[in-house]
């Protein structure tokens, strides 16, 4: 076994970069429709794949509103060795005020 192996190595390590490259190439290998199974696998999976993702997106969304989750002070969340470099210094620069509570709870609560 190592005796096949030996040569076909030594002659991939021995050869010049654009050989190595035409040697690695899909054409070098006689598929000559390869272009076309990724147009149809673009077209037949990915393209369906993110319109059932934004189809799941959607009906989640439309399902309701969510119950966020009862504030727990715990001491070792949202510690803020300074303040934020932005507004009051207390909020993160996405925050949203029903869903990421602050150091002292929710501020609709």
């Amino acid at each position: 076994m190592a005796a096949v192996v030996a040569p076909r190595a030594s002659g991939l390590l021995f050869r010049s970069r654009p050989q190595l490259g035409r040697l690695m190439a899909s054409s070098a290998h006689g598929e000559e429709g390869s272009a076309r199974m990724w147009k149809t696998l673009t077209f037949f999976v990915a393209l369906p794949g993110v319109g059932v993702s934004m189809l799941n997106c959607f009906l989640k969304s439309q399902h309701g509103e969510h119950e966020r989750p009862e504030f727990v002070a715990y001491p070792h969340l949202r510690i803020r060795s300074k303040p934020f470099p932005w507004g009051d210094g207390n909020h993160s620069l996405f925050h949203n005020a029903h869903v990421n509570p602050l150091p002292t709870g929710y501020e609709d609560d």
